[in-house]
């Protein structure tokens, strides 16, 4: 592999915590197909890991719950034809994953007033525009 798989800041996923799992795929690649497992499935047990802080763990668990069979989130990649490529983008897809279901959420937003003279200066216009549409009407041309 490339290296470590930075979750987000100095976090990274640990490489004894990942589980891989290959397998025949169904993807490209002809008669090699058959004969090699180039598909790969990435799964990392985020119940029990010690590598995410615990407010992120968390999160992480809240989130991705529907997602989890008993704590483990897997990836599966099998687009590529070298089990190296398919490795790769496991690994960057579960990295991704991880950081999004680890981001804090997004602030509330704080309700503002619209300003009175705001309001009157849109009615006013809205006024003007349809008086302006009212006298386009042939009606008082006689």
């Amino acid at each position: 592999m490339s290296g470590p798989y930075v979750i987000r800041g100095s976090v990274s996923l640990p490489e004894a915590e990942l589980m891989w799992r290959f397998s025949r795929s169904s993807g490209p690649g002809g008669q090699h197909v058959n004969t090699s497992d180039s598909q790969v499935e990435l799964r990392f047990d985020l119940a029990k890991t010690e590598a995410l802080p615990p407010v992120w763990k968390e999160r992480a668990l809240n989130k991705l719950a529907g997602r989890l069979v008993d704590g483990v989130v897997s990836v599966r990649s099998s687009e590529h034809r070298s089990q190296w490529r398919n490795r790769e983008t496991a690994a960057v897809r579960l990295a991704s994953l991880l950081a999004e279901a680890t981001a804090p959420p997004p602030r509330a937003r704080r309700a503002t007033r619209i300003p009175r003279g705001i309001n009157e200066r849109r009615l006013r216009e809205k006024k003007q525009r349809g008086d302006m549409k009212r006298g386009r009407s042939g009606r008082d041309w006689t």
